[in-house]
């Protein structure tokens, strides 16, 4: 027999961890995607391929990024770049979690990032494990 969950399991009460993607590769979307949901329960709330539908999705009036809890953003897209992204980010949506997530995590732009307002900064090739780890633990905090 299965034992259940209590109802005063905090677990029971909290929401999926939201994210929204900035991501031109389709691969990368889709393996990252599959990923978070699968291992973490995150739930994707939409994706960007360009800078222009980024920042659109940003200005949006409805939920959009007031139903997002985590911005994950690569910076160097086939239209444009994810630093626009990231600083406008800032400005709309204070309390969402802004991450880098890019080939070109040099020291320089680590430094750019985190200037502009980024919280992290990974490497795609490199530190795909700590980007994993880095949303479990805000998968652990809760949420309203």
């Amino acid at each position: 027999m299965t034992a259940m969950p209590s109802l005063s399991d905090p677990r029971q009460s909290q929401r999926a961890l939201r994210f929204f993607l900035v991501e031109d590769s389709e691969v990368i979307r889709q393996n990252l995607t599959g990923t978070l949901e699968e291992m973490l329960g995150m739930q994707v709330v939409g994706w960007a391929a360009s800078e222009t539908d980024a920042l659109t999705w940003l200005n949006q009036p409805h939920e959009g990024h007031e139903g997002c809890d985590l911005m994950i953003i690569d910076i160097f897209l086939a239209h444009g770049t994810g630093l626009e992204v990231l600083r406008r980010a800032r400005e709309a949506a204070p309390g969402t979690r802004l991450v880098v997530l890019s080939n070109y995590a040099t020291p320089e732009m680590r430094r750019r990032c985190l200037a502009l307002g980024a919280d992290r900064v990974f490497d795609k090739s490199a530190e795909l494990d700590e980007l994993i780890a880095y949303c479990e633990t805000l998968s652990d905090t809760p949420r309203s």
